[in-house]
């Protein structure tokens, strides 16, 4: 739980967290990343083959450090959501969502009685029991991150509706998915798709709801000062590709 506080933190005080998508298997991959001074990794189940098993190795891995475990989910299945708040991820990441009631749901299913419906069964994130009981159950409600991922036009048609959903802590914009179901495949640099990316982040925060980029943008202020408060900078196999194209390239040209 500290850890997404830390989070939650940095934000409420004006930062921009930063961080780094998670897919291969290793735990390790975790460890390094969060051990560079990433504020948060991004395990991802939906576009990967990860178990349960090694996503909870990877929340492991983040324990020695101050990055948040954010998981994003398949979907937004209740028992995978579960499983992986059990397994002490700071916070989830529900892709695909149209509505304001698929939101409620998701809000529901990640905190305890009287604010929603999670069954009780952290053994990790109590300590394995050593933690329990209604202040225990508060504060985990208070330290979650529960998160929606806007990237359907059904979804920004609803966007006032889901942006008013107690509960809610974030959205963040899935750039690629959203130009695609607005008739623009493989352009979300397309002005159309930007101007509505703008429109949803501009009315997240003045739905004082944390706004956050599924993407590797090359201008980070800008899209900080339009009200970003979280960005992605890559994935592990992005940065393992380009720091082997990087070396192979220079190591090509030096013997020409």
């Amino acid at each position: 739980m500290e850890n997404a506080v830390n989070f939650r933190q940095k934000i409420n005080d004006g930062g921009c967290c930063l961080g780094s998508g998670v897919t291969f298997f290793d735990s390790t991959v975790a460890e390094l990343l969060s051990q560079a001074g990433m504020d948060f990794v991004w395990i991802d189940m939906e576009h990967n083959a990860l178990t349960v098993e090694a996503v909870q190795n990877h929340i492991i891995a983040t324990r020695a450090s101050d990055a948040a475990a954010i998981v994003r989910v398949g979907a937004g299945d209740p028992t995978q959501i579960k499983v992986v708040l059990d397994s002490g991820a700071d916070g989830v990441v529900v892709p695909m969502v149209r509505t304001a009631e698929e939101v409620r749901r998701v809000v529901a299913d990640c905190r305890y009685p009287p604010e929603g419906r999670r069954g009780f069964g952290p053994r990790r994130p109590s300590r394995y029991g050593r933690l329990g009981g209604p202040e225990f159950c508060r504060l985990a409600n208070e330290s979650v991150l529960v998160i929606i991922q806007i990237e359907l036009i059904d979804a920004v048609d609803n966007l006032d509706a889901i942006l008013k959903t107690p509960g809610l802590d974030s959205v963040v914009v899935g750039p690629n998915d959203l130009a695609g179901s607005m008739g623009f495949v493989g352009q979300p640099d397309h002005p159309e798709v930007v101007k509505v990316v703008e429109s949803i982040i501009q009315k997240s925060r003045a739905a004082n709801v944390m706004a956050g980029l599924a993407a590797t943008v090359s201008d980070p202020q800008r899209w900080a000062a339009l009200g970003v408060q979280w960005f992605i900078l890559g994935t592990d196999w992005i940065f393992l590709v380009q720091a082997v194209d990087q070396a192979l390239n220079d190591t090509q040209t030096s013997l020409q």
